[in-house]
């Protein structure tokens, strides 16, 4: 048998014209690329790498500044600081020259005076001195019965503290029962902060012990100077157990500061800043019967 071979002209194939820009180097490729064909990544695509690559990951925390919130005035050494800033705040706003507790209420520092400062430019009247004595007993004994008997724990602190004035007062009025004065009944001034000191007691300690603190820092600050003066134009020097303690009163009223810081730690702010409105009050309702005195 016999073979025919045939062939054919070869036909080299077509080359192909590939932008230089287009080619990237591949270890699988089979074009041999010279280095000046090789174009080098560009920071557009590293970006888009490194955004392809953190788009895996949540983003960083970044903690926000904590802002710490603004004392009060004398915040840093407890309830009772913060309530002589009020009282000294209410003294200046209003002014020196006034009954204290109505618009000058005093820090243990200061001296009572009335109408302008000047001692003899009022004249204080015995009736309107007892109407002051009686009011000032109905509102010891709310305070000092509200203490005594109350089961809420926080009054228990405030129990037989030395201040205690409803006795005193009693044997006081006795005194002037046995000069044949007579002794009248309360007045709408000394009701109406017994009552309220009454209603009070049962829906806020806080609020209450504002009242209860109150009561004696400023009858210590300036009843002394009441004391004085109404003995000098009244009595005859006599000297009421009103204004007499068995032991210092700035002593027993320092232990009672002290005892109220303490369970003031336990409040919260808006607490503390109902009991510093109640201050106001206070001072508010202790003027009005201090004014008994002169009407």
């Amino acid at each position: 048998m016999a073979f025919t071979l045939s062939l054919t002209k070869f036909t080299p194939p077509l080359s192909l014209s590939l932008p230089t820009t287009s080619l990237k180097f591949n270890k699988h490729s089979f074009i041999k690329l010279s280095a000046s064909d090789i174009e080098p990544i560009t920071n557009t695509e590293e970006e888009s790498k490194t955004t392809s690559l953190n788009s895996e990951y949540p983003p960083p925390l970044v903690k926000k500044r904590k802002r710490y919130r603004k004392e009060y005035p004398g915040e840093s050494k407890g309830i009772t600081e913060e309530l002589r800033f009020v009282a000294m705040n209410l003294k200046n706003s209003r002014g020196s020259g006034r009954l204290y507790g109505d618009s000058q209420p005093l820090d243990g520092n200061d001296e009572m005076k009335v109408d302008g400062g000047d001692e003899s430019s009022w004249e204080p009247s015995l009736d309107g001195f007892l109407k002051y004595l009686v009011d000032s007993k109905l509102v010891f004994d709310v305070i000092e019965g509200v203490v005594e008997d109350s089961n809420d724990v926080s009054y228990a602190y405030f129990r037989r503290t030395g201040l205690e004035r409803s006795e005193s007062l009693a044997r006081d009025l006795e005194w002037f029962r046995q000069q044949d004065m007579l002794i009248p009944e309360p007045s709408n001034p000394g009701i109406t902060y017994a009552a309220y000191l009454k209603e009070l007691s049962g829906k806020s300690a806080p609020l209450f012990l504002c009242h209860f603190y109150n009561s004696y820092f400023s009858h210590i600050a300036g009843g002394q100077v009441i004391a004085k003066q109404v003995a000098e134009k009244l009595l005859g020097e006599k000297e009421l157990d009103f204004y007499k303690w068995d032991n210092n009163a700035e002593e027993l009223l320092k232990d009672v500061r002290e005892k109220l810081n303490m369970l003031g730690e336990h409040w919260s702010r808006d607490d503390k800043n109902k009991c510093l409105k109640e201050a106001t009050k206070s001072f508010r309702y202790m003027g009005q019967i201090v004014r008994l005195i002169i009407l």
